[in-house]
């Protein structure tokens, strides 16, 4: 087995010594390169964000910013990256280094203060920059207050891309300007070229030190049965939930194995009467292939944690966990998709409404993995993704409803609404489906249905909101939506 090791930088340096629960962020400060900083150790800030080198989706390679505190070093074993000391270029001998254009813009517009939420900054700015598909559309020197959108720039810079990033100093406005003045990436720069070659392709991991090991399978196949092997191991994708527990709880595992890169894991087919979107495909990548092609996913990937973490979240990882609270069983469970479950004896496909069976548990047997999504064709019309939290990004749903309803002639024909934070699992509204079907889409319906909804679930009180406000919100969602949809439905 090949030693591992990681470019950093343009260049190579061995993953060893570091422990295999070691974070990017710790193996980077451990050998000098402190701009990377960490400030919450749970991927809300993106103090921490580095860039990699992954698929691209219009290009060969794609600069993708990612949270360096949650990723495991030993995730990156071949692997390449870019940190904020690496965007300048060097410059002659005895000469300063030449700014990157964005740590221009930043620094001439007064986009830093104390600094240390800087170099996060400038490496998701660096990764929008690098976006392929980025087009300008007006003055680059415009005030974006007097434009249309205020979320994207004359030059194409979409503010989401920092929505991960948090600064206690500048109040976001130079930032922001910094963000809409960059250019476009010049011929000769050396990071916008790297994209015109294939990113480094994954290797077959075994890193070990002391008591720990950290596995990286090459195939499917070769998982499942290491997965049988070591019923005990963790098993991880983007890291975003584990690197949490390995920060914050300090929990160590005996032996990780990473599917993230796994081939059978992550393609995307659109079939006939389905689309199956593989467990190990982040959330931006199924953003950018499905290009609003399924609209109640298109309006769940902008209110799903931050772009940095969407870099790295899988549905795979999000329904694998179980967590009642998360964002996307809501919105797969009114889609009515199924998991499909890959083991040592085959492949077999469950419903996601008989998926959950309790407080993270599910009918996965042990050595099984989440091996796709598939969504059913076609449809529904009519679909709203309701997400009640206290900031409107990033941050954790106290209650999130969706809907896809299909209706005719005024009449609900079908409707399928999933519930999220109202219960011990995810579930389906499934009284409420009853009270709109075969019914009249007008306000006597729904308010009876919304008076349905208000006493579904299993609310609770804790820290984020007390049952009362979550059962009120139940109903109000149905409203809002009803309001939201009538003259839509009617016209």
């Amino acid at each position: 087995m090949v030693a591992a090791r990681i470019t950093v930088n343009g260049k190579e340096a061995p993953i060893s010594p570091a422990a295999p629960h070691t974070t990017v962020l710790d193996f980077l400060r451990e050998r000098g390169l402190t701009g990377t900083k960490e400030g919450c150790a749970e991927g809300e800030c993106g103090a921490c964000s580095v860039l990699v080198a992954r698929p691209g989706t219009d290009k060969p390679t794609d600069w993708v910013a990612v949270n360096a505190c949650l990723l495991p070093v030993a995730a990156l074993d071949g692997q390449e990256i870019v940190t904020a000391e690496g965007l300048a270029t060097a410059g002659e001998a005895g000469t300063p280094p030449t700014l990157h254009p964005v740590q221009e813009e930043m620094a001439v517009r007064g986009g830093s203060q104390c600094g240390y939420c800087t170099p996060g900054f400038v490496c998701s700015m660096a990764a929008e920059y690098y976006r392929p598909d980025r087009c300008a559309h007006g003055d680059a020197d415009a005030d974006a207050a007097d434009g249309a959108d205020p979320e994207h720039g004359p030059n194409g810079f979409d503010l989401h891309a920092l929505s991960g990033n948090l600064c206690r100093c500048t109040g976001y406005r130079p930032i922001r300007d910094a963000a809409f003045a960059v250019g476009a990436p010049t011929e000769d720069d050396p990071l916008a070229q790297r994209r015109e070659q294939s990113p480094p392709e994954p290797v077959a991991t075994e890193y070990a030190e002391g008591d720990s090991v950290f596995l990286r399978p090459g195939t499917l196949a070769d998982a499942l049965r290491l997965l049988n092997e070591r019923p005990e191991a963790v098993v991880v994708a983007g890291s975003t939930d584990w690197g949490v527990e390995v920060n914050i709880r300090s929990r160590r595992a005996s032996c990780v194995v990473a599917i993230d890169r796994l081939p059978e894991l992550r393609a995307l087919r659109v079939e006939s009467d389905h689309i199956e979107i593989g467990a190990a495909l982040t959330l931006t990548e199924i953003e950018r292939r499905l290009d609003g092609s399924v609209p109640l996913l298109a309006e769940l990937f902008p209110q799903f944690a931050s772009r940095l973490i969407r870099n790295s979240a899988t549905f795979g990882g999000n329904l694998g966990t179980g967590s009642p609270i998360g964002d996307s069983p809501p919105v797969l469970l009114a889609l009515e998709a199924s998991v499909v479950l890959a083991g040592g004896a085959g492949e077999r496909v469950v419903p996601l409404a008989e998926y959950f069976t309790g407080y993270r548990q599910s009918v996965r047997r042990p050595g099984e993995l989440i091996r796709a999504v598939r969504i059913p064709l076609p449809l529904s019309p009519v679909v709203a993704f309701h997400k009640i939290a206290k900031r409107r990004f990033d941050d954790i749903s106290s209650v999130a409803v969706a809907f896809a309803l299909d209706i005719e002639d005024g009449i609900v024909r079908k409707a399928r609404i999933g519930l999220g934070g109202v219960a011990a699992t995810p579930i389906r509204a499934l009284a409420v489906e009853e009270a709109l079907e075969g019914k009249p889409w007008a306000a006597e319906t729904v308010e009876a249905a919304a008076r349905v909804l208000r006493g579904q679930g299993t609310p609770m009180d804790d820290h984020r909101a007390s049952s009362l406000y979550r059962s009120a919100m139940l109903g109000q969602s149905l409203l809002k939506l009803y309001a939201q949809t009538t003259e839509a439905v009617s016209s």
